[in-house]
């Protein structure tokens, strides 16, 4: 699948300790020509974390996207009726992220952003990066694993001694992954082994 031409959208959430492995996909996505838009939620827009400073992070990403962030429900309810994206990712996918959008809960401009595109029957990927994925998530990851137009980033156990209840994703499989969901399929295997 070509990605030149297509709108990208990208949904950055809260999980700050996996901002940096982000930012290697976006690079690639600009070099095979995407447009790369980004929604932030509000923890992520404005949080200063010892992983980064928020608005040092907004900054990196709009001079990586060339496309001025989305951070507000107000600029991210458009994504669906201006058909803004052929694609929309969360990463990273919070497990509080997770559950809203399996309780269809929009209280963040990327929920409102995830719900908007999703109306236009388009896909939606998940990059799972959560302490609870195998807790009390779990249910909620299945929820959306069986949801039309949502497709996973593989993901597995990341610290499986010290954290045996966190799962993230594989951020390397990402744009296959993209791929493969604008055909419609879920790339396989979706759960990987531990690295």
């Amino acid at each position: 699948m070509i990605l030149s031409g297509k709108n990208i959208g990208i949904g950055i959430t809260g999980s700050f300790c996996t901002f940096d492995k982000i930012i290697p996909p976006i690079t690639k996505l600009k070099e095979l020509e995407a447009n790369v838009s980004t929604v932030f939620s509000d923890n992520a827009k404005s949080c200063d974390t010892r992983f980064c400073e928020a608005e040092d992070f907004l900054k990196l990403v709009y001079q990586l996207t060339g496309n001025e962030p989305i951070t507000t429900i107000v600029d991210a309810e458009p994504v669906g009726p201006k058909n803004l994206f052929d694609i929309f990712i969360i990463a990273p996918a919070t497990g509080n992220t997770i559950a809203k959008l399996a309780n269809a809960i929009t209280d963040t401009p990327v929920l409102m952003a995830a719900k908007a595109h999703l109306r236009n029957n388009k896909p939606v990927v998940i990059s799972v990066s959560t302490n609870d994925a195998l807790s009390m998530n779990f249910k909620n990851i299945g929820t959306l694993y069986n949801t039309k137009n949502i497709f996973f980033v593989p993901f597995g156990q990341d610290n499986y001694r010290s954290k045996p209840n966190s799962m993230v994703a594989d951020v390397d499989q990402m744009i296959p992954t993209i791929e493969k969901a604008l055909e419609g399929k879920q790339i396989q295997p979706v759960i990987i082994l531990p690295q």
